[in-house]
């Protein structure tokens, strides 16, 4: 049975965002087109603008959402279709990606783009009906109201990535903002459950460069991605592609600062944080730490990960309130090179 759920929307304008003097990320020796400094400055200018006018997901009882890595989309997008169609088949509220999507190439850019409005168009099929004047409404519902019709550029795809240092170099980031606008953001889901309603919190950070930098520590000491209006939340979700545990002594170690890997194990505190979700080092680890939950992910690329396998965690916040969750397999193998 399909899982109730609908969106509150507001139209998006895009934006297009330029990159300034290269830079070079503490993650490596990759060579970037922005700093975070940047990035977060350029990203506030969108943000601000609709943070009082942010979309709701509204759902009855339960939901799940699913997690993916790393996905390094080249010429060949088929792990990062086949997360989107795993998401779609199961009802997932929302599809999260933790970083480094693509590897900078505009070819590239221009699969990515193709494949999300591919996925975008399967995903209004299967939850919208649409008029005989080509607006939408969500199934189930009545089109008469006006507020429920909706134009195809209105309806918002429930994909909702983080930045990554690889998204970066060769100038990656005027590209990647092209399609996704904001470094950092924050989403709600507000939970509809025997006349009560709570609010789960998501919040998605820019660690691609290896550190918050100055701009976004403030934003976040000032309570920009605190979402206070609708405290107290019940889960806070957090999405960061650098790591903050090291997975074993054969992969790389957190590139944070001492000093802010304990301002942000503070901050998830704060946050009253559930899970936080990790990429960048494409091994998997799962632990406890202060009563919060730390997954950082495998690559789901093919190039990483050519063998089948479970590249993706699926999270199930179940009726009352308790979570869950699972990894999910992965069966897509690279085409006849």
């Amino acid at each position: 049975m399909m899982k109730t759920k609908y969106f509150l929307l507001t139209a998006v304008a895009t934006l297009l965002l330029t990159t300034a003097c290269n830079k070079v990320s503490p993650i490596g020796v990759l060579v970037a087109g922005t700093g975070v400094e940047d990035r977060v400055e350029m990203s506030s200018v969108y943000y601000q603008k609709y943070l009082d006018d942010k979309d709701f997901a509204i759902v009855e009882d339960e939901y799940s959402f699913i997690v993916g890595a790393d996905s390094h989309v080249t010429t060949d997008p088929g792990r990062m279709d086949e997360m989107l169609k795993i998401g779609l088949d199961n009802d997932d509220m929302l599809y999260a990606h933790l970083g480094d999507i693509a590897d900078t190439k505009p070819q590239y850019y221009i699969v990515l783009d193709s494949l999300l409005n591919a996925a975008k168009k399967r995903y209004v099929e299967k939850y919208y009906d649409k008029d005989e004047n080509g607006y939408y409404t969500p199934k189930g519902e009545d089109s008469n109201e006006e507020n429920d019709r909706y134009t195809f550029d209105e309806i918002r795809y429930p994909f909702f990535p983080v930045v990554g240092n690889h998204d970066l170099t060769h100038n990656g980031w005027g590209m990647w903002s092209n399609i996704f606008h904001s470094s950092f953001y924050e989403i709600d889901i507000a939970v509809l459950q025997g006349g009560e309603s709570y609010i789960d919190h998501f919040i998605f950070l820019d660690t691609a460069s290896g550190t918050l930098g100055r701009k976004q520590v403030e934003l976040i000491e000032d309570g920009i991605l605190d979402g206070q209006k609708y405290k107290p939340y019940r889960h806070t979700f957090i999405f960061s592609h650098t790591n903050i545990f090291r997975p074993s002594l054969w992969q790389f170690a957190s590139t944070f600062s001492r000093e802010e890997t304990y301002f942000l194990l503070n901050q998830f505190k704060k946050w009253n944080a559930t899970m936080v979700f990790c990429g960048h080092v494409h091994a998997w680890d799962d632990r406890e730490f202060d009563g919060v939950t730390y997954l950082t992910l495998d690559s789901m690329s093919e190039e990483n990960s050519p063998n089948p396998g479970d590249y993706l965690v699926r999270v199930n916040v179940k009726k009352d309130g308790t979570i869950s969750w699972e990894k999910v397999h992965m069966s897509y193998t690279k085409k006849n090179k």
